[in-house]
């Protein structure tokens, strides 16, 4: 019996483990960054308009890269590419802390810190492909909700960090602290075990960069059930981008907190993203996500209503808190459903688009509510994006209900191959998730009398179930070749050569018309060495290992993870 999946379980996972102290490392030290720049700025020109300046310059970059940056991710090997990230971002902040120490024209800091925008582009997609193959299906929205929590705390942490920091020095102290926090990242991530496997993304030099670029996102339009979680969390995406104007206006107008009360919602959202993390992860498990969906999107636009009535700080810290709540759940769902519905080798370009789409979303919003505050006034503003923006999203409730069908139906097709699985002895350490991630892996393959479906001597590159008809197995081992005993619906082969990392040490025929599911022998291993193999594996595969060739030991070295 396994326990459910906590927002924690995923750290039992060495590798995962890792990145996320690399992220907190990073994210840390980037919001103690972006708060020293921004004051050593205005300390330099005393304008606000520069500061507009160095928010517009260091978001276009990784809005014109995101999209490419994935395909960047998928053409390297992600994790040495994030380290190589993370070791050019310490030599982009030590540049920017001269320069902020020796006071150079502002222009020249802010194209540098722009340099580290665009560097960060690759990243992230790098870190979310990355994901899947760090942890487990049955881990998987753990992981998202535990990466999208340490954000949140990071946004309370990391400006709290940055003010300590100006308190004991020049704001050059702060970018300079953040050149160490990259450090630390790329420290962290060079000790990861798991590697990817870099993808032709030129499919053989036939695909330019705009036709790699845009991968990512016809992956996404062509699947329904990553297509309305996404379309969501885009529309959430927008209306951050509305609470980075609304916020200081709400702050002066209506709170009375002045501009500093910026960073007090903004940490409200944190602390409410933080508090709903571990809902997450029974959420998402749930048959009918739709629903969930838009009573994410209701939670975290709503309560935008109550600042007209309300003007009390304590009163909208608790608001914001209620919508950072909503938000996540909207995010992380549709970060979990990305990882899930496509396929692995476009996971980085399609985060890369995903990432594009949301870099949009911001600037639209941050851009149109000005507009509509200028024309139409503040309390015309709450209605519009507190009521107007969920009432549109009910627009989106047939995409919803198709994901959910598509999900359903997906599920009453793996039943069959879940059943087989769970049949097999050798899967009892594997988590319930985890057979999932099998039985979406499995292809159904139909064999005739004769047919030859394993060859001893030959490489080991698959593992097979047999779900109808009846195979015999021979071998050779240390003597003449010899019948063993035949194989039927619920039994397994191919096992020896994937676990010891061997060629096969036997061969199977069908004696009869059958069906057999054959898993791809990296899929098998994976699943093996996300827990310790069962008992009942290792012992029947000795078995059968004894067998065939009496002088061999099972000592699994094809689980052993690569150095």
């Amino acid at each position: 019996m396994h326990d459910k999946p906590g927002l924690f379980s995923s750290l039992r996972h060495r590798d995962f483990a890792l990145m996320m102290g690399a992220f907190s490392a990073s994210a840390v030290g980037s919001w103690a960054y972006n708060v020293a720049l921004v004051v050593w700025i205005f300390d330099e020109t005393s304008s606000p308009g520069w500061i507009g300046a160095a928010t517009v310059c260091r978001f276009l970059p990784a809005l014109v890269f995101s999209a490419y940056g994935g395909v960047i991710a998928e053409r390297f090997e992600q994790v040495r590419l994030m380290v190589v990230l993370d070791l050019a971002s310490v030599a982009v902040m030590a540049v920017l802390a001269v320069e902020m120490a020796l006071h150079a024209p502002v222009g020249l800091a802010i194209a540098t810190a722009a340099l580290t925008s665009t560097l960060a582009t690759p990243y992230e997609p790098a870190a979310a492909a990355m994901t899947p193959q760090l942890v487990d299906e049955r881990d998987l929205a753990s992981a998202n909700a535990l990466r999208n929590t340490i954000d949140n705390v990071c946004v309370i942490a990391g400006p709290g960090l940055g003010a300590i920091l100006l308190l004991l020095g020049p704001p050059s102290v702060a970018v300079a602290v953040n050149a160490g926090c990259f450090l630390i990242s790329a420290v962290a991530l060079s000790r990861l075990r798991a590697r990817s496997t870099p993808v032709d993304v030129t499919e053989g030099g036939e695909a330019g960069a705009l036709k790699q670029a845009l991968v990512g996102a016809r992956a996404i339009t062509s699947s329904p059930v990553a297509a309305a979680p996404v379309a969501f969390s885009v529309i959430a995406t927008f209306v951050f981008g509305v609470d980075t104007v609304l916020f200081i206006v709400l702050s002066e107008q209506i709170l009375g907190t002045g501009t500093e009360g910026y960073g007090y919602l903004l940490a409200g959202l944190g602390a409410g993203g933080v508090l709903a993390a571990g809902m997450v992860t029974r959420l998402e498990r749930l048959p009918t996500l739709g629903i969930v969906i838009l009573v994410g999107m209701a939670f975290y636009c709503l309560p935008t209503l109550l600042f007209l009535f309300v003007d009390n700080p304590i009163v909208a810290f608790a608001v914001q808190v209620v919508r950072g709540a909503g938000t996540l759940v909207v995010d992380v769902l549709a970060i979990t459903a990305l990882q899930r519905s496509l396929p692995r080798d476009l996971l980085a370009r399609v985060f890369g688009a995903f990432g594009a789409f949301e870099l949009l979303a911001v600037l639209v919003g941050a851009s149109l509510t000005p507009l509509v505050i200028h024309s139409w006034g503040l309390d015309a503003a709450l209605w519009i994006f507190g009521l107007g923006v969920p009432v549109i999203s009910l627009a989106g409730w047939p995409l919803l209900r198709q994901m959910d069908r598509d999900a359903a139906k997906r599920q009453v097709l793996l039943a069959p191959k879940v059943a087989l699985l769970n049949g097999c002895d050798l899967f009892a350490s594997v988590p319930a998730g985890g057979i999932d991630q099998l039985a979406g892996a499995a292809e159904e393959v139909d064999v005739v009398p004769g047919q030859a479906v394993i060859v001893k001597d030959q490489h080991a590159d698959a593992f097979y179930v047999v779900a109808d008809g009846k195979l015999e197995v021979t071998a050779t081992g240390a003597g003449p070749a010899k019948p063993l005993e035949s194989l039927t619906a619920g039994d397994y082969f191919g096992e020896i050569g994937l676990i010891e990392g061997i060629q096969r040490t036997a061969s199977v025929t069908a004696k009869t018309a059958g069906r057999l599911l054959r898993i791809d022998g990296a899929a098998f291993v994976d699943a093996l060495t996300e827990s310790a193999p069962s008992v009942a594996l290792m012992d029947g595969a000795s078995s059968r290992l004894a067998r065939t060739h009496p002088s061999l030991r099972m000592t699994g070295a094809g689980l052993a993870p690569d150095e």
